[in-house]
C-alpha cells in the first residue's frame, strides 16, 4: 500500500527561495489521508481560534468588570474546573479514540453501540460522585480557605458532571470525523454563553464577582453539553444501524485507565503553574499569569489540533498492520505541528504587548513571562503529536511515566522558584519541564517504535 508522501529522488534545491518553495510544496502535498487530515485539522484550528478570540474578548471583559482580586479567584476555581474535568472521564474521552475504531474495524457493532451509549452513562455517574466528595471535602476546608472563594467551589464541584461527559461526546465525535460537532458546543457556544450571562448580570445591577461569574460558567458548561448530546445522538442514529448492545466495562477501563494516567499527568503538567502560582503568590499576580497563558493559547492550539485528527487514525493503522502507513503519517503529522507552531509563536511574541494591554495596563508586565513561556512550546511542538501514538499502540504506561517524571520536576522547580520569582518562575519552570519531557518522549519513541520524531534531522 502507498505510503502518504513519496520520497523525492532528485537533489533538494539550491538557494533559499528554492527550499522556501520545497517546504511550502510539502507541507501543501500529500496523498489523500495527508489532504484529509490537513482539512480536519485545519478545521479544528478554526474552531480553536475563533474560540480563543471568544475566550480572549471573555477574560478581558470579566478581568475588567470584576477587579483584579475577584478575576484572580474566578482563574483559580475555573482552573480547577478544566484541570479535574479533564481527568475525572476515567480515560474514556481519549480511549473513544482508540476503542472506536477498532471495533469499527473488526465489525464488532454490538460493542461499538454499547460503548456509544454506554461510555457517557460511566462517566457522568464516576463524575457526579466524585464532585459530591469533592463539594463535602470544601466544606471540610472551608474553615481554612479564603472565605471569598467557598462559594465558587462548590459552584465549581457542579459544573463538573456536565464538562466531564461534554470531554466523553468531543472523543466520540472526533472518531466519526465530527470536528465540528465535538468543539464548537464546548469552545464557541460555552464561551459565547459565558459572556452573554455574565454581561446580562452586569445589566441587571447584579455584583459581578467570582461567584456570579462561577454560576455563569457552570450553566454555559450545562447547556452547551445538553445540546451538544441532542445533535450527537441523532447523528448517530443515522449512521449506525439499530441493533444489540454489549457493554464491556472491564475492557474498556483497561484500555482507557493507562490513557488517564497520560491525561492526568498531562494535565497537571499543563495547570501546575498557575495552580502553584496561586498558593504563593497574590490573586493579581495570578491573573496577569492567567493573561499570558491564554495569549499563548494559540500555540498549543495547534498541536491540539493534530492530535484530535490524528489519533483515531495511528489506531486504525496500527489495527490494518500498515507500518510504512503509520510511519508516513506520523511524520506528516510531526510536521504540521511544528513549523506552524513556530511561526504562530513569532507573530504572537510581536504583537504579544498590545494583546496583553487589553486586559489592562498592569497586565504589560508579564510580556518577559510570555518570552519564556514560549520557549517551552516552541520546544515541544519538534516531536508533534507522539503521546497519542504512544497511547493509540497500547504504550500508555511508558508515556504515563515520562509524564508523570516531567510533572514532578515541574512541581518541584515551582516550589523553589516561584516564591522568588513569581510568574517569571513558573515559565520556566514550565518550559524546562516540557524540555525534558520531549526529550524524554523523543527517545521513548525511538526505542520502543523506531521511529525519528523530530520535525527535522536524519529520519
Amino acid at each position: 500500500m502507498a505510503v502518504m508522501q513519496s520520497q523525492s529522488a532528485t537533489p533538494a534545491p539550491a538557494g533559499p527561495l528554492a527550499r522556501l518553495r520545497g517546504l511550502v510544496a510539502g507541507l501543501l502535498g500529500g496523498s489523500h489521508e495527508a489532504s484529509v487530515t490537513k482539512r480536519l485539522a485545519g478545521t479544528i484550528f478554526i474552531i480553536r481560534v475563533i474560540s480563543a478570540a471568544i475566550a480572549y474578548l471573555a477574560q478581558i471583559l470579566l478581568a475588567r468588570w470584576m477587579g483584579a482580586s475577584d478575576y484572580g479567584i474566578y482563574v483559580y476555581v475555573w482552573t480547577w474546573v478544566l484541570l479535574l474535568g479533564s481527568m475525572l472521564d476515567l480515560g474514556i474521552a481519549p480511549s473513544a479514540q482508540k476503542i472506536i475504531p477498532e471495533y469499527r474495524t473488526r465489525g464488532e457493532l454490538a460493542l461499538l453501540r454499547g460503548f456509544l451509549s454506554g461510555s457517557r452513562w460511566l462517566t457522568l455517574a464516576s463524575s457526579g460522585i466524585i464532585a459530591l466528595l469533592l463539594a463535602g471535602v470544601v466544606h471540610l476546608l472551608s474553615p481554612w480557605m479564603d472565605p471569598n472563594s467557598i462559594v465558587p467551589l462548590y459552584i465549581g464541584c457542579l459544573t463538573l458532571p456536565a464538562f466531564v461527559v461534554a470531554n466523553t461526546q468531543d472523543g466520540i465525535a472526533r472518531s466519526h470525523d465530527w470536528m465540528q460537532l465535538g468543539l464548537m458546543p464546548q469552545f464557541i457556544i460555552r464561551q459565547g454563553l459565558i459572556i452573554g450571562l455574565t454581561a446580562s448580570a452586569l445589566a441587571l445591577g447584579l455584583n459581578l464577582g467570582a461567584t456570579a461569574a462561577m454560576a455563569a460558567s457552570a450553566a454555559a458548561v450545562w447547556i452547551s453539553m445538553i445540546g451538544q448530546m441532542i445533535v450527537l445522538n441523532r447523528r448517530l442514529v443515522s449512521h449506525i444501524e439499530p441493533g444489540e448492545k454489549t457493554h464491556d466495562v472491564k475492557g474498556w477501563l483497561a484500555t482507557s485507565l493507562p490513557i488517564l494516567l497520560v491525561e492526568s499527568f498531562y494535565q497537571l503538567l499543563s495547570y501546575t503553574d498557575v495552580l502553584m502560582l496561586q498558593q504563593f503568590r497574590p490573586s493579581e499576580e495570578v491573573g496577569v499569569y492567567f493573561a499570558v497563558v491564554k495569549t499563548l493559547a494559540l500555540v498549543s492550539f495547534i498541536h491540539y489540533a493534530m492530535a484530535a485528527t490524528t489519533a483515531h487514525r495511528f489506531a486504525e493503522y496500527n489495527a490494518l498492520g500498515d507500518k510504512d502507513r503509520l510511519s508516513a503519517y506520523v511524520a506528516h503529522a510531526i510536521k504540521w505541528t511544528f513549523w506552524p507552531s513556530l511561526l504562530a509563536t513569532a507573530a504572537l511574541l510581536v504583537v504579544g504587548k498590545p494583546l496583553l494591554w487589553l486586559f489592562g495596563p498592569n497586565f504589560v508586565g508579564g510580556y518577559d513571562i510570555m518570552l519564556v513561556a514560549a520557549i517551552g512550546l516552541i520546544v515541544r511542538s519538534a516531536i508533534g503529536p507522539v503521546e497519542r501514538l504512544l497511547n493509540m499502540l497500547g504504550h500508555q504506561q511508558i508515556c504515563a511515566a515520562a509524564y508523570a517524571v516531567a510533572f514532578f520536576m515541574n512541581v518541584g522547580l515551582c516550589m523553589a522558584l516561584v516564591p522568588r520569582y513569581g510568574g517569571m518562575g513558573a515559565a520556566a519552570s514550565t518550559s524546562l519541564s516540557l524540555t525534558f519531557e520531549t526529550i524524554l518522549l523523543f527517545y521513548v519513541v525511538r526505542s520502543r517504535l523506531g521511529l525519528h520524531v523530530l520535525a527535522f534531522g536524519k529520519r
